[in-house]
């Protein structure tokens, strides 16, 4: 391989690491771990606040199984009212369920609570489950709760008390919280439209002046969620599943997805998402959440979840009622254009930019995914074509468009390659001692000839964006899971052609049959890359590092979705014909006589080019101030 292409590659390995070392994880401050650790104290007071009150509430509801004579009752009443002031009468109650469904959503809502306590999505299955539907969350795997304040101080928690469900029609359920004062009763009111992602939830006081304390101008919120592992792939599903929120004004805000965060925010913020790798559970505030806490764990791989979420915030609330507490919950696939479509409409800050939720790379990458490879993707999916050759029209797509750049590449390197000989003579010329010389002669040699030093490596760097841009699609195209290749069942994850049940480090416990193909056709490329290139005599062990390259995508990609690597086999394929092509085009003997041609005009030629000219006037000052050196230092001798 010759110099413009090592250096095409050491620009974009200073690009890589340069990226990696800039957005490395900066150790916290003194100032950030002491926040930290207020709130870790406050949300363990919290939480113990309410197990107290749990606790409590088990024992009063206990004892009122246990005992049967009228004055145990009473005193057990008396105790229900003690605790829960009005909402006494909600305070006991037996665990049921209401559900809402459309064409996309079947949801479940618990009386305890009057929370969403289970999300189905009919058009997913689970992984490896051919007959029932994905479960974004069940259970004790998702809560959600509001403080709420009596006239007389107490506190109470929505997650002790027990809603009775009002059916008002098929897409429209209330869950009334009741009390002790006759018509003040809370209302979460849940609409699901039809064929919609979308859930409605308002909160609407009825007459709670006379149950509330006055004060009350907002609402203490809790939600916390557990994420299970949905995907075969659990490395890329901790590596896309994280806590996000956007901030009023349209800010994205993370926490970090491969160790414990916790983060204050004091800004208002628009909506909080908790992320999977293919779904989201998002919830958006009709007006803003403020003063805000956000929490996310890792959980133990052997634990069946991903992640855990906590948001501790406040809602603005009036207890009048003349001004509805609103949200929408959004349950649904991170599917580009779906989430795009909630803007649709919408101007300035009344945009949602929930598209943000799917990670499409750096800006200039994901500015290529959105007006490039989305729009490609969805072009030849409404084509009804199978998964695989939609893969293969694009890749050929995307060598057309990169086709001037790859050929501009091969051409530098045909030129350089030509003039291997008449390169040789100079470094015969010019030993390393006389290295300026050297450099002279060979820029001299390549002005003459007309080639430039950069015109290789230049092609490569604006094929890099392009390359990043599949990089980043394919791991987060849900259009991909659950879709099938030959022996790939599943292209959105990787397709183990033999396991082992055991962990080699670099590798894993699999070896992946895509990713496979993909290295021995990169071998077979570098075979005859490196056939049609004059090597450096001095540079030969550079010939084993570029067979070592491919062995190192093994270890790379061997986890990555097997519909990338069926892309980047695809794609070689491609440049090994492209380079065949190119070869039989190109003759070297007429290229030569060219070069040698416009040898012979430039010399009739005085002018350099700037960038000649400012390395020569560079060259030739280095020269100066070396013999100054070598002057000064003959004085100090004599």
């Amino acid at each position: 391989m010759d110099k413009n292409t090592w250096i095409g590659f050491f620009l974009m390995a200073v690009i890589i690491f340069g990226f990696s070392f800039f957005n490395r994880p900066k150790a916290p401050t003194a100032e950030q771990l002491e926040q930290r650790r207020h709130i870790q104290d406050s949300i363990a007071l919290a939480e113990q606040i309410e197990k107290e009150a749990q606790t409590l509430s088990d024992l009063i509801q206990n004892g009122l199984n246990e005992q049967a004579n009228d004055t145990a009752v009473a005193n057990v009443g008396e105790q229900l009212k003690n605790v829960y002031a009005a909402f006494a009468v909600s305070a006991q109650g037996v665990n049921g369920e209401e559900t809402l469904e459309n064409s996309r959503l079947k949801l479940h809502f618990d009386y305890q609570g009057g929370r969403v306590s289970r999300v189905e999505l009919k058009e997913y299955k689970a992984y490896g489950d051919t007959v029932n539907m994905l479960n974004l969350f069940r259970g004790d795997e998702s809560d959600m709760s509001f403080t709420l304040i009596t006239q007389n101080n107490r506190i109470v928690s929505t997650r002790n008390l027990f809603f009775t469900p009002v059916k008002v029609n098929d897409s429209t359920l209330i869950m009334r919280l009741l009390t002790e004062v006759d018509g003040a009763w809370l209302d979460f009111v849940y609409t699901l439209p039809e064929n919609e992602y979308m859930l409605s939830f308002k909160i609407v006081p009825h007459n709670m002046q006379q149950v509330l304390a006055q004060n009350i101008n907002s609402l203490e919120m809790r939600w916390e969620q557990k994420i299970p592992q949905q995907e075969r792939g659990r490395k890329f599903e901790e590596r896309y599943a994280q806590l996000q929120y956007m901030l009023v004004g349209g800010d994205m805000e993370k926490l970090s997805e491969s160790k414990s965060d916790i983060k204050k925010e004091s800004a208002r913020v628009r909506w909080i998402g908790y992320k999977d790798q293919f779904f989201s559970t998002v919830l958006i505030a009709d007006d803003a959440f403020s003063s805000s806490v956000f929490e996310s764990k890792p959980q133990n791989k052997y634990s069946g979840y991903i992640k855990e979420y906590q948001t501790q915030t406040s809602v603005d609330f009036d207890l009048s009622g003349q001004t509805t507490t609103g949200f929408r919950f959004y349950f649904g696939p991170n599917h580009y254009n779906t989430l795009r479509a909630y803007d649709k409409g919408l101007e300035g800050e009344q945009k949602l930019h929930l598209k943000e939720l799917v990670p499409l790379g750096w800006k200039i990458v994901a500015w290529i995914n959105k007006i490039l490879v989305i729009p490609m993707f969805d072009l030849f999916s409404s084509w009804g074509l199978h998964i695989g050759v939609i893969i293969l029209l694009m890749t050929l797509v995307i060598k057309l468009i990169i086709l001037p750049f790859v050929f501009a590449s091969y051409k530098s390197s045909a030129k350089m390659r030509v003039l291997r000989p008449q390169l040789d003579e100079i470094n015969q010329k010019y030993p390393p001692e006389k290295m300026q010389e050297r450099q002279q002669a060979t820029m001299a040699l390549y002005q003459r000839a007309g080639v430039s030093p950069m015109s290789g490596c230049l092609p490569m760097l604006f094929q890099f964006p392009v390359l990043m841009a599949m990089f980043w699609f394919f791991p987060t195209a849900i259009e991909l899971r659950g879709q099938s290749l030959w022996w790939a069942e599943d292209l959105s994850t990787y397709d183990a052609i033999l396991s082992w049940g055991y962990h080699i480090p670099l590798l894993g416990d699999h070896l992946s049959l895509f990713c496979l193909l993909m290295t021995v056709a990169n071998f077979g490329y570098t075979f005859i890359t490196m056939q049609q290139q004059a090597m450096d005599p001095n540079m030969k062990f550079m010939k084993y590092m570029m067979y070592l390259m491919p062995l190192m995508f093994l270890f790379i990609f061997n986890d990555y979705a097997a519909g990338l690597s069926y892309y980047y086999l695809l794609s070689l394929g491609f440049t090994i014909l492209q380079t065949m092509l190119f070869r039989w085009s190109i003759d070297d003997k007429k290229l030569l006589r060219q070069m040698e041609e416009n040898a012979k005009k430039n010399a009739n030629k005085p002018q350099k080019s700037g960038f000649m000219a400012r390395l020569e006037a560079m060259q030739r000052e280095q020269q100066r101030l070396a013999r100054e050196r070598a002057k000064e230092q003959a004085k100090k001798y004599r």
